[in-house]
């Protein structure tokens, strides 16, 4: 099993130096940073996989880097990195392995879990997905009355919902266009409403993804899409051709009416929000194709491999975890905005939420004590340059420090004048702005009235990484979240918290399952909330009831 770790995090020695460095450099400024090192440029950036990643315009110094590289030592993150790929149970308040990594690795590797070959079983369900899919995309699956399936609609939440409708919006353009995907999550009838109402049941297949096949908010949403389609096709024989299941619960999937044939196994040893690869995945694999498919968990698998074998001082998850970790823990950073300049990454950034703070959002370390550090930072963002009109007047002068992500790319999907030049003008000229500002003395020398001079005055060094690629196709896809999963994991394994579990997700869900049968109970039945949720309750029932 894995080694423990003696120390705690703030009694390491990397810890302790790193606390009197930042005393050393926290008045650092880029602008002179840049001025005392020509080379700054270049020799703070790493290049691998096809990723150009630029960390220049960070508050560090080569000490800093150096420290948290010491840190990420001392905190046994290489041990801790082989466990995971060892399919050890660092999952420790589920005793759960962790092995995302298996749902991308190739044939003819082998990745074990309690001494049997995983990848296989990976395998044998990615070849029943491509089938499916291939049938799906064909036309060659039949609804009910015979006609082919031309929309799909996805019920999930979570990471069942998360990842394959952010996959979907990223790889859109390698899409098959004659196919309509909808994406449903939320136990708001709105949400249901809205993607179903103007489909044709005939012509509808919807994926219930649900490990269990029990989750209250997308089993409340799979039964009315039963409701909604037997509405049209009248026999519960249709379920079968309309429905299929991504589920480990057969027993559950053949009572709702889904032939067990049809239902796409994960195990336990994939978290929700890092089974987006997993047949989670086969709604995206019927979007973009099993090829495509193939192609973004290739991506994962190279960038698991680069983190896997990298030294720490080149490997780009690690060092944008303890960047993320130095701005966190040291400038008492709150947030982390992802600004991706590429409209197909709109989702990116909620995709990211949960996958982050879900994550990393914990109080306890591993054996159980509180910890007396920050952990996850607030994760938010939205693409450029719509954001650049609307927040990023606070990134700029706003009294918090925002430590940013840029996201690009050096080709366009679709070429259409200037457009891709003015984009890319637009993120390198916010990251050369965050970093060095606007003076005072600039803004005199421009015939700017005194008065005015405050307001026009940027301070600068607002730090940033720049994330570059050639193009966004499925296997850059895979690479960049595979990126940013192996950060969460860098990070966890530094504050020595559980990244894997989400017992915080629990306790709202079994209170809701304690008030559900309370608003629908006569109005005045008695009630032992709070008086806050007492009162509120009676307010919903009288509103209810009128």
């Amino acid at each position: 099993m894995m080694a423990a770790i003696v120390s705690p995090l703030t009694d390491r020695t990397a810890w302790k130096a790193l606390q009197a460095h930042y005393t050393q450099v926290r008045q650092l400024s880029l602008r002179q940073l840049f001025a005392d090192d020509p080379e700054r440029g270049r020799r703070m950036s790493v290049e691998a996989l096809g990723i150009y990643f630029d960390y220049a315009k960070n508050l560090i110094t080569d000490e800093t880097l150096s420290l948290l590289v010491q840190l990420a030592r001392e905190s046994g993150l290489r041990e801790r990195i082989n466990a995971m790929f060892r399919g050890e149970k660092i999952n420790v308040t589920e005793k759960r392995a962790v092995l995302h990594v298996a749902l991308r690795a190739p044939q003819g590797e082998s990745i074990e879990f309690e001494g049997t070959d995983v990848v296989p079983q990976v395998h044998a369900v990615l070849a029943k997905m491509a089938a499916f899919a291939d049938r799906v995309r064909g036309g060659a699956w039949k609804g009910h009355t015979g006609k082919p399936i031309r929309n799909v609609v996805n019920i999930g939440i979570g990471g069942s919902d998360l990842g394959p409708v952010m996959a979907y919006e990223a790889l859109r353009s390698y899409s098959q266009r004659s196919l309509n995907f909808r994406f449903v999550s939320n136990i708001d009838g709105t949400d249901f409403f809205e993607a179903t109402q103007d489909l044709d049941a005939e012509e509808t297949l919807f994926i219930i993804s649900s490990k269990t096949f029990t989750t209250l908010e997308t089993m409340t949403n799979a039964h009315t899409a039963r409701d909604w389609a037997l509405a049209s096709l009248k026999d519960t024989a249709a379920v079968a051709r309309h429905f299929v299941a991504v589920s480990t619960n057969a027993e559950a999937v053949a009572k709702f009416g889904i032939d067990t044939a049809n239902m796409f196994e994960f195990w336990d040893w994939v978290g929700g929000r890092y089974s987006m690869d997993s047949a989670i995945g086969l709604s995206t694999m019927i979007a973009i194709g099993a090829e495509n498919f193939r192609s973004m968990l290739d991506g994962f698998h190279q960038m698991d491999e680069h983190f896997r074998t990298a030294p720490f001082e080149r490997n780009l998850p690690v060092l944008m975890g303890l960047l993320g970790l130095w701005y966190n823990n040291f400038f008492d950073a709150q947030t982390v905005a992802v600004l991706p300049y590429e409209q197909y990454l709109k989702r990116f950034p909620a995709y990211l939420q949960q996958l982050t703070m879900e994550s990393n959002g914990k109080r306890v370390t591993l054996d159980g004590k509180e910890v007396s550090y920050q952990t996850a930072p607030i994760y938010w963002g939205e693409p450029g340059t719509n954001g650049q009109h609307s927040f990023y007047q606070m990134i700029h002068q706003g009294t918090k420090l925002i430590p940013c992500d840029f996201i690009a790319f050096s080709r366009p999907l679709h070429e259409l004048g200037r457009h891709h030049d003015l984009l890319l003008a637009n993120v390198f000229a916010q990251a050369e702005a965050l970093a060095f500002g606007k003076t005072s003395a600039e803004v005199e020398a421009e015939n700017t009235p005194a008065w005015l001079v405050p307001h026009r005055t940027f301070e600068g060094n607002r730090p940033s990484n720049m994330i570059l690629m050639e193009q966004l196709t499925p296997e850059a896809l895979g690479k960049l979240i595979a990126l940013y999963e192996h950060s969460v994991f860098t990070q966890g394994a530094i504050w020595q918290i559980d990244s894997f579990d989400q017992w915080g997700v629990e306790l709202g869900k079994v209170l809701a399952g304690r008030i559900i049968p309370e608003l629908e109970a006569p109005s005045e039945a008695p009630l032992t909330h709070d008086s806050s949720t007492n009162e509120l309750i009676r307010r919903y029932r009288g509103a209810k009831r009128p």
